[in-house]
């Protein structure tokens, strides 16, 4: 039930895996109701979105054509790190792991000034460069969702849904408009039926509740708690305003700017005719006035006469999120900030796992098990990466920087690791790869972004190729030289998509 990003993104998901269009195959309805919209602003994604989108059959040049769609290939941070500083503050999170060409592990070597000061990012592989000069992850002759750089994208939300809705559709699933009134359970705790205002009692084996932050099934109705970290993470609200560009030819970032403020953060997103922009703030540390006005002042005399949206929402999720005949999936699940553009990921994973579970003979329980411990590991894990974006930070101007350092707003597992890290780097042993969205390249760029020193001490001894590593960084570079070369402008690539769609070359 609900339709919005994560109603339709499931929908079209399970009608591919369940084959909702032949005989036998599951039946899918998605119940819309025109009265609650489609939240729409978080408009960034992560690149596993990639895989899903190939799946579900829906095509990238029409998700560009569509959803007014641009590529990402990562996330630039600027002055997160501290203020007043006389250089500039600015580090980037690229997708794209470390070269590991040669085979031999590069970051011991760059702690140990192999790199000849080279960020880790831009010396550990050619991704920052190429979108640091506008240019495309891929070329119009690669593949859809294939490039040589890793790759999400950035689009419209609300185009993005309807693009889903209209996939699903062809697949077979059936779409009500209605609104919900009722929700009526069973002596056994189970949903028995929905009350449609129009439709009047809607039935169903499996109920997937897709009604964002208002969980009208799992939280309303089924008494579903929702567990709030925002002891960890103070972030509470975002305040939105879409900016049209000044020069429609304007050069697109292939990366989201996320910009450290006084009491949080803004984004700022390139799609093909506007930015997305938005501050991500502490209700508790400014007012929304105060928020607003601070975003308009980034923004600039652009944001004259233009409207703003505030977005409340609270960083938590709920332990359970199957329970007996019902799913929540996406906002209804949980959220825990527009940071690193998790909410999308996290309704991905959750129609992965519930097509792999999916209850055929009517048996909910077991599957309901290993899907809440399942998401309940990828939700903990992520509010830890998150929190170290902020507690690593030398920002000390304000309350709300001086509280995200307080070891009391840091988990227990996340202070044990940061004081590992002060003596060997984050390495394959933190993370789990059942459970983990980010793996030890994505907490190893944020650490060493954010100028965490981690101290080689004796181990410098042990390392005992520096001509080697020596070699690779300047091999690199000259990779990174022969990228600008050859890739093309990012608008360029865009509106050539567009146009004609890509064209692979075929193999010889």
């Amino acid at each position: 039930m609900g339709g919005g990003t994560a109603g339709w993104m499931t929908a079209a998901y399970l009608a591919r895996m369940l084959a909702t269009s032949t005989p036998g195959g599951a039946r899918i309805t998605v119940v819309e109701s025109e009265d609650f919209g489609i939240i729409g602003v978080g408009e960034g994604t992560f690149p596993s979105i990639r895989k899903t989108l190939g799946r579900i059959g829906l095509a990238e040049a029409d998700l560009i054509r569509s959803a007014n769609a641009t590529f990402k290939q990562g996330i630039a941070f600027v002055n997160w790190r501290s203020t007043g500083s006389a250089g500039p503050d600015r580090y980037f999170h690229p997708f794209q792991i470390a070269d590991q060409g040669s085979g031999l592990d590069l970051l011991p070597y760059w702690l140990a000034g192999a790199a000849s000061g080279q960020d880790w990012a831009s010396a550990s592989n050619v991704q920052m460069r190429v979108a640091d000069a506008y240019r495309a992850p891929k070329l119009i002759t690669h593949p859809e969702y294939a490039g040589p750089l890793n790759y999400a994208y950035h689009f419209d939300a609300v185009a993005f849904a309807g693009l889903l809705r209209s996939r699903a559709i062809e697949q077979g699933v059936t779409h009500v408009f209605d609104t919900i009134d009722n929700v009526t359970m069973a002596p056994t705790g189970e949903i028995e039926s929905l009350v449609g205002r129009k439709t009047g009692r809607l039935t169903a084996d499996l109920y997937v509740d897709c009604t964002g932050f208002r969980a009208q099934l799992i939280g309303q109705a089924m008494g579903v708690p929702f567990k709030s970290f925002k002891s960890q993470l103070f972030t509470n609200r975002a305040v939105a305003i879409q900016v049209p560009y000044d020069d429609p030819a304007a050069p697109i970032p292939s990366y989201t700017k996320a910009v450290a403020q006084t009491n949080g953060w803004i984004w700022d997103i390139g799609l093909q005719e506007r930015r997305g922009t938005g501050y991500v703030y502490s209700s508790d540390h400014t007012s929304d006035e105060a928020a607003e006005a601070c975003l308009r002042t980034y923004i600039g005399h652009a944001a004259d006469d233009l409207p703003s949206r505030i977005l409340k929402f609270e960083a938590g999720y709920r332990e359970v999120q199957w329970k007996k005949n019902c799913v929540a999936v996406g906002l209804s699940a949980g959220f825990i900030e527009p940071l690193e553009a998790t909410g999308i990921g996290f309704a991905e994973i959750a129609g992965v796992i519930l097509a792999a579970l999916f209850p055929w003979s009517d048996q909910c329980d077991s599957g309901a098990e290993q899907f809440n411990a399942q998401m309940r590991e990828r939700y903990a894990h992520v509010i830890d990466f998150i929190k170290l974006h902020y507690c690593v930070s030398n920002r000390r101007d304000t309350d709300f920087w001086l509280d995200n350092i307080n070891p009391g707003s840091i988990s227990d597992g996340l202070r044990d690791r940061l004081e590992q890290w002060k003596y060997r780097a984050p390495s394959f042993i933190d993370v789990d790869l059942k459970h983990d969205i980010f793996t030890e390249h994505n907490w190893q760029y944020v650490l060493y972004g954010m100028g965490y020193k981690t101290i080689l001490g004796d181990r410098i001894a042990a390392l005992r190729y520096f001509d080697e590593a020596r070699a690779e960084f300047q091999e690199i570079q000259k990779q990174a030289e022969y990228a600008l070369t050859i890739m093309p402008e990012h608008r360029s690539l865009v509106e050539l998509v567009r146009r004609q769609g890509f064209t692979p070359k075929r193999a010889a």
